[in-house]
């Protein structure tokens, strides 16, 4: 049961976060939509870099994108919340029924490491060039949510059994 228990509270404890990032984002969204808006110009990489034909100068994109982003974010946490108290009403069912209940929790985890990994690292990170920033250079904050998550996810799909601590 232990075991059990610390699944369903490392998965909430996602919820929480991806909930706080969400939130972060809409009810502080001028100063979190700049971050997006610089990456998307790639106005802050280095001068003499060949990329900035990559750049988005559409700020209705930029908004676009950020909307999506914080959409993203937002079904993390949805899908990490449900999942994390599904598993919480499993953890003293059996060993298949618990097994059962890490779907929505497997989603929501697979989502977030998604949105970071692709979205901010892939993305952000290499295909704008935000690695070249010094302002506006959000890399080792993805590569920290990424791992986390996707720690999150493999601690939880290992299997549980009936006789587990």
């Amino acid at each position: 049961m232990t075991i059990r228990l610390s699944k369903s509270l490392t998965v909430l404890a996602i919820a929480f976060f991806a909930s706080l990032v969400a939130f972060g984002n809409v009810t502080d969204y001028g100063s979190n939509f700049a971050f997006v808006h610089h990456v998307f110009l790639m106005d802050t990489i280095f001068p003499d870099s060949s990329i900035k034909y990559r750049a988005i100068e559409s700020e209705a994109l930029h908004h676009a994108g950020y909307i999506f982003i914080i959409a993203l974010e937002t079904l993390t946490a949805l899908f990490c919340w449900i999942g994390g108290l599904r598993l919480l009403a499993a953890v003293r069912r059996p060993a298949q029924v618990f097994n059962a209940a890490k779907k929505w929790a497997v989603v929501g985890l697979t989502l977030g490491f998604l949105t970071w990994q692709v979205g901010f690292m892939s993305i952000g990170g290499e295909w704008f060039g935000m690695w070249m920033s010094d302002q506006w250079n959000g890399v080792s904050s993805a590569f920290r949510f990424f791992i986390t998550i996707i720690a999150v996810l493999i601690y939880l799909v290992l299997p549980d059994t009936d006789d587990a601590v």
